[in-house]
């Protein structure tokens, strides 16, 4: 029996690469970014030098990396990964925040990190849920960029979800509600998250991993809200 062959996740025509997920036309169509802050991620005049925002009030990590603004077909696939359990999308999505990294590594020479790191979920979450979105993506890129994956961050407290917060409320929810487990002096981490809206969240994860002696941290998301 001849195997089926597998279909690209948006024009749904046959793939040459299995593994890719996305055909090389569908690849190019996606939504172009506007020029980015290299440090908060948001819309700048200057993809290399740091926003006036971060210049008055940097954020706790050193560079941002995203796929794409919280906008079609992106959120759509977050969506079905985070609560419809498609798990398959996990090795597309993978390669598209490598992808947007390695361009960030050419272009603004990003050092390649030697951890990664990914915002937990609460244990009632995940069991309920049966995995951590944000792990599923880190996994796939440590085995390619050949660095450590750890699952090093805990929640102390479940906390209300973020996304039905609004941007007032959401630095409160997650104050105090991280822990770190690993050692990690002198690592250069990146931290992985699915989406990264006021970015209260990985702030404050960040905040502890420097506290913690960390050498330096980046944010990689696939969606930004901009």
């Amino acid at each position: 029996m001849l195997p089926m062959p597998t279909l690209c996740w948006l024009c749904q025509l046959p793939l040459r690469v299995a593994a890719h997920g996305l055909c090389s036309v569908c690849l190019r169509a996606l939504p172009p970014l506007p020029i980015l802050c290299p440090r908060c991620g948001l819309p700048a005049g200057s993809p290399r030098v740091a926003c006036g925002r971060c210049l008055r009030s940097p954020p706790a990590w050193q560079a941002l990396v995203c796929v794409s603004g919280y906008q079609p077909p992106l959120r759509r696939w977050v969506h079905q990964l985070k609560f419809c359990r498609i798990t398959a999308l996990r090795v597309m999505l993978a390669r598209l925040l490598l992808l947007s990294w390695l361009n960030a590594h050419r272009t603004r020479g990003l050092m390649r990190p030697d951890l990664l790191l990914c915002v937990p979920l609460h244990k009632s979450r995940a069991c309920r849920r049966g995995y951590n979105q944000a792990a599923l993506l880190a996994q796939p890129l440590a085995r390619w960029l050949g660095c450590e994956f750890r699952d090093g961050v805990r929640r102390r407290r479940r906390g209300a979800l973020q996304h039905r917060l609004r941007a007032s409320q959401r630095r409160g929810n997650v104050r105090g509600a991280f822990r770190l487990e690993i050692a990690v002096r002198g690592r250069h981490i990146a931290l992985i998250d699915d989406v990264v809206t006021t970015g209260h969240t990985v702030g404050e994860i960040s905040r502890i991993l420097l506290a913690h002696g960390a050498a330096s941290v980046q944010i990689w998301c696939l969606c930004r809200t901009l």
